[in-house]
């Protein structure tokens, strides 16, 4: 497991998670709803067979955000409160700060205390695990790696079309499967952004590749909703 692991080892893994989006929606105020689309919330079953739930937030902001922890609070007892359902919060932090690592939130007054401490992951503790990464078969892996090189190349877009190629071959050659690979495609597409003229020379390369090969991965109305992507500049 490349991250969490006590959580991970509390889950029934047999039994897939369920996305609960509109119960999210229910406990974040309207106004953040639009910075706060990477969290996520998902109902699992222990393996003693009860159900918890999990709520993922991912922070990729470049800007320290005071609040952070304080929110991490508010929501796990939002949800909790709302729905009595036991909670645990995780927190991906993608920033660039190698200092900031909140991973708790309380206060005391008056003989009461409240507390919550949650388990967080550093993205960029893994560039110095760079070869762990390469060798590692977890699906996930991928996208730390193009996170961590969509950081490195900012401003060196010729390198990151380079890296983009890399990862996206890498997705082709590691055995996963086509749901799999089409998925981990579209999220290293979104992040790992070009300019127009790389990207087609991006897409034109991937075309190639495809076609060398006796079962394409991307169809090509795959291939033409990456391209209508990148017209309206997501």
């Amino acid at each position: 497991m490349l991250f969490f692991p006590a959580a991970h080892a509390i889950i029934d893994w047999s039994r897939p998670p369920e996305s609960l989006d509109q119960e999210l929606q229910q406990i974040i105020p309207e106004a953040e709803l639009g910075r706060r689309l990477a969290d996520k919330l998902f109902k699992v079953w222990r393996l003693d067979g009860e159900e918890s739930w999990v709520l993922v937030h991912i922070e990729v902001q470049s800007q320290e955000e005071l609040d952070f922890a304080e929110r991490m609070y508010v929501y796990n007892y939002r949800c909790f409160d709302r729905y009595r359902r036991p909670v645990i919060s995780l927190a991906v932090l993608g920033d660039e700060r190698v200092s900031w690592r909140p991973s708790s939130y309380g206060y005391a007054l008056g003989g009461c205390e409240v507390s919550l401490k949650f388990p967080i992951v550093k993205l960029l503790d893994y560039e110095s695990q760079w070869q762990s990464l390469e060798e590692s078969q977890n699906p996930f892996t991928v996208i730390v790696m193009a996170h961590l090189k969509t950081k490195a190349t900012r401003g060196v877009p010729q390198q990151r079309k380079q890296w983009k190629w890399s990862l996206v071959r890498r997705l082709f050659e590691g055995g996963y499967s086509r749901e799999e690979i089409v998925r981990l495609f579209r999220l290293i597409d979104w992040m790992m952004v070009l300019p127009k003229e790389l990207q087609q020379e991006f897409k034109d390369q991937l075309k190639r590749y495809q076609q060398e090969r006796t079962m394409p991965f991307l169809s090509r109305i795959e291939l033409d909703a990456m391209e209508e992507g990148l017209q309206q500049g997501l």
